[in-house]
């Protein structure tokens, strides 16, 4: 895993992620974020794939002076064959530039800014989750806290940034140490087909997430952002591409219409 050493952030920062190629999620994200005015922004991957504006999205980020990682969807637009890619993945790749994968590829999959440290997922794989778990049936459950703790191991950080399973989250770990999950911009809802658990993850909500952190001591405090915004557009590309059930999640937060 490639490490980024950061400098200190400051008394107040913005943490976005898992836009996943939604452009109008991410615009009303970025317009609601300056009523807060942060003075550094950490994007925390899966940046573009999927059936809506990849091209859009790439725009936006990229005109952003923001900390940017790599999760485990530009890895697949870097390291896959395109014939292998999945179809949100593939549909990045055809419509994305040359500049902008360079751009991908040019991110750490780690962050460290010393007393924060931010990954995608875990802090040795991009593609598992790290506070929750997929279980029998399909279910999505909490990972117990002994696993969630091990990962943490050999970080010292107060405050462990990561996404993903694109579920706002924020636990207390048995040393003390916080872990933050902002939830995701622009996929509120998805399904993966993988064994030995194929399930689906619902945020039951439309609304773009990400969050607001500021510093008050050695403590930190947290806003929770749950935006809304019309995903007409974005419902329309993903019909477009034969994805209802991604036109479906990001106008009612589920995959079913």
């Amino acid at each position: 895993m490639i490490t980024l050493d950061c400098p200190p952030l400051p008394a107040r920062f913005a943490v976005l992620a898992d836009v996943h190629g939604n452009a109008d999620a991410l615009a009303a994200v970025l317009a609601d974020m300056r009523q807060f005015a942060p003075e550094a922004v950490l994007v925390l991957g899966d940046h573009v794939s999927g059936p809506l504006d990849p091209v859009g999205t790439a725009d936006q980020l990229m005109a952003l002076n923001a900390y940017f990682l790599r999760g485990n969807h530009d890895r697949y637009l870097l390291e896959k064959a395109p014939e292998d890619m999945w179809g949100s993945d593939r549909i990045a790749y055809d419509a994305l530039s040359k500049a902008a994968l360079d751009w991908l590829a040019e991110m750490p999959q780690i962050l460290d800014f010393d007393d924060v440290w931010a990954c995608h997922a875990t802090p040795l794989q991009d593609g598992t989750y790290w506070s929750h778990k997929a279980g029998p049936g399909g279910i999505m459950h909490p990972r117990p806290m002994e696993e969630i703790a091990a990962w943490a191991e050999g970080i010292t950080a107060p405050l462990l940034l990561c996404a993903h399973t694109h579920l706002p989250v924020l636990l207390r770990l048995p040393t003390g140490q916080m872990l933050f999950n902002p939830g995701s911009v622009g996929c509120p809802g998805y399904e993966d087909d993988r064994e030995p658990f194929p399930h689906r993850m619902q945020m039951g909500t439309p609304a773009a997430c990400y969050a607001i952190i500021d510093r008050h001591g050695a403590d930190f405090r947290f806003t929770q952002r749950y935006v809304p915004y019309d995903a007409r557009r974005m419902a329309e590309a993903a019909r477009g591409y034969g994805a209802q059930d991604w036109a479906n999640a990001v106008t009612t937060g589920y995959l079913d219409d």
